[in-house]
C-alpha cells in the first residue's frame, strides 16, 4: 500500500521566502509534503508600521488555523519578523508550531561571543537581536552583537533585481567578518546569497536547512 507523505504547513509573509524553504524541503526532505499559507500584507503592513499590531497577530493566527485545518502535522512560520508572536500562540494549536529562525539563533548563540546580524526588513533586525540576547541569556552567554539592516536589499529584491540584493549583502558580509565569530542572515528570503557570494572566514548562518532538521526532530520525537 502506498504510504501517505507527511505534510508540513508553511505559514508565510513574504513570497520571498518560499524559494528557500521549498529548496530546503526538497534536498533535506522530499518525502514531505508543503502546504503554503501566505499574506503578503503582512510584511507590507509591518515595513510601512514598524510594529507587530494586534491585528497583525490575529491574521497570523487566521493563516495558522487554516494550516490547522488542513491536516498539517506541523506549522512552520517563515516570516522572522513574527517569531517572538510565536510562544504567545502556539499554545492555541493542538500541533507543533516552530519559528523558522529560533533553531538558527541557539546555533548562533553556541558558535561564538561575538554575532553579525544582517537583516533586510527593519523590524527584523531588532526583533533578531532580542532573540539572540534572550536565547543568551537563558544559555548563561555573553554575547556582543551588532546589528545592521539593509532595507534597499529587500527593495531591490521586491522590483526583481536579485544580483542588487545579493550584492549589498555580499558587500556586508565581508565586512563584518573581521568583528565577528559568526554571522546571521535574520531573514529566509536571504539564504540565496550563499549561492552567490564566496565562503569567508566565519560561519554565515540561515534558517532554511537548520529549521527544515527542526521540524523533522520535533515530529519524530511525536511519533
Amino acid at each position: 500500500m502506498h504510504q501517505a507523505k507527511r505534510q508540513i504547513a508553511l505559514v508565510h509573509a513574504t513570497m520571498n521566502s518560499v524559494q528557500p524553504i521549498v529548496e530546503a524541503f526538497q534536498e533535506h526532505a522530499p518525502h514531505v509534503k508543503l502546504l503554503h499559507f501566505l499574506d503578503e500584507g503582512l510584511i507590507s503592513e509591518l515595513n510601512e508600521t514598524g510594529v507587530v499590531s494586534e491585528s497583525m497577530v490575529r491574521r497570523l493566527v487566521g493563516l495558522m488555523e487554516r494550516a490547522e485545518q488542513s491536516r498539517a502535522e506541523g506549522i512552520m512560520l517563515t516570516c522572522s519578523s513574527f517569531t517572538p508572536q510565536v510562544n504567545g500562540i502556539k499554545h492555541l494549536f493542538s500541533k507543533p508550531v516552530l519559528s523558522a529562525d529560533y533553531s538558527m539563533l541557539e546555533h548562533a548563540v553556541k558558535l561564538g561571543k561575538r554575532i553579525g546580524v544582517i537583516a533586510t526588513v527593519q523590524a527584523a533586525g531588532p526583533t533578531t537581536t532580542g532573540l539572540i540576547q534572550e536565547i543568551a541569556g537563558r544559555e548563561g552567554a555573553d554575547v556582543h552583537v551588532e546589528t545592521i539592516v539593509l532595507t534597499e536589499a529587500f527593495d531591490a529584491l521586491q522590483a526583481g533585481d536579485p544580483n542588487k540584493h545579493d550584492q549589498l549583502i555580499g558587500q556586508r558580509i565581508h565586512e563584518m567578518e573581521s568583528r565577528c565569530d559568526v554571522i546571521v542572515l535574520a531573514q529566509m528570503s536571504m539564504a540565496r546569497v550563499l549561492k552567490q557570494v564566496p565562503k569567508g572566514s566565519v560561519p554565515v548562518l540561515t534558517s532554511p536547512e537548520i529549521s527544515v532538521k527542526s521540524m523533522l526532530s520535533v515530529l519524530s520525537c511525536g511519533d
